[in-house]
């Protein structure tokens, strides 16, 4: 799962087995529609899961959080594992 920072300065979600390769795509215009007018996009954050499952089940999660709630969940990961940490303790899920 990762976050990204659009132009814009929207958050925008998603989950990808390769995340460097998914936010290059992004800045090429073929991630996904939302990022494609919002360009460059900055990755924030990404965390690893063990299946498919728990990294769309914490996507899902993130995206139902507010603005500031998500930033003060990123404000407290330091980075990748620090991140999954936080999302697997908010939503009770393992890593």
């Amino acid at each position: 799962m990762y976050v990204v920072e659009c132009a814009d300065g929207t958050l925008y979600t998603g989950y990808a087995v390769d995340v460097a390769q998914r936010v290059a795509a992004h800045n090429l215009g073929r991630g996904a529609k939302y990022t494609k007018a919002r360009r460059p996009v900055r990755l924030v954050a990404s965390a690893a899961f063990a299946t498919k499952h728990a990294a769309m089940s914490a996507e899902f999660r993130f995206k139902r959080l507010t603005r500031s709630q998500k930033e003060a969940l990123l404000a407290g990961a330091e980075g990748e594992a620090d991140f999954a940490a936080a999302l697997a303790q908010r939503f009770g899920l393992e890593l």
